[in-house]
């Protein structure tokens, strides 16, 4: 009877264990959730025509219960009216109800039992979707995880380089200043030697013309 004939293969079903199996969990995800709805659908499609049946097998078993009851009432009357012959016809048809009955209980259990499966395989089914749903949606969340420590470790390799090249930058700077004060300390140095040579010309300068103002005196 339809989707019934994949009960056991239904309700055997473990998702956890099959999508731990796979190399692309996200991808059976989204597969067996396919399959499972397209499940899902057929077993409500067909649940209502099964509980019909259902329907239908009660309403005979207990017209059939009902009869003979009946038939063992008149049974009982009949007798006590002392007419024997109508009580024995009585009991004979309850005979043949009493057959009947058991057939029917016999489809009425089967069709109680189709009933119960195909709510067994609807709940089997929504709670396999719902554990789908729930390891899609922690699928997700590391995925965001992931993504999230990716442009933290982006972030840190970024900084690292800026953080090179500001070294870089500073040391570049500190030994141009040195060279900047290494270079006007030379020049300092060299103005004061000028001008002592300067100083020391003019003095003896100075002292050769005294020198030479006496001589002429002496003179």
């Amino acid at each position: 009877m339809g989707i019934l004939s994949r009960f056991r293969d239904i309700m055997k079903v473990n998702v956890n264990a099959i999508l731990d199996k796979v190399e692309d969990p996200e991808k059976a995800i989204d597969d067996y959730m396919r399959n499972l709805s397209s499940d899902l659908g057929k077993v409500r499609a067909e649940t209502t025509s099964v509980l019909a049946d259902e329907g239908r097998a009660k309403r005979a078993w207990d017209e059939c219960r009902a009869e003979i009851n009946k038939l063992q009432h008149y049974a009982s009357k009949s007798v006590k009216a002392g007419n024997e012959e109508e009580a024995r016809k009585f009991l004979e048809r309850k005979a043949l109800q009493a057959q009947k009955l058991e057939q029917l209980q016999a489809s009425y259990d089967l069709a109680s039992a189709n009933a119960a499966g195909m709510k067994q395989m609807q709940d089997k089914l929504l709670f396999d979707m719902g554990q789908l749903e729930a390891r899609r949606a922690e699928l997700k969340g590391k995925m965001v995880v992931a993504k999230v420590q990716q442009a933290l470790n982006s972030m840190s390799s970024q900084d690292s380089v800026f953080e090179a090249m500001e070294e870089k930058v500073s040391r570049a700077y500190d030994e141009a200043m040195a060279i900047a004060e290494l270079r006007a300390e030379s020049k300092d140095n060299l103005d004061d030697l000028f001008a002592q040579y300067e100083k020391s010309t003019n003095a003896e300068d100075e002292l050769a013309a005294i020198k030479k103002k006496i001589n002429n005196k002496e003179s």
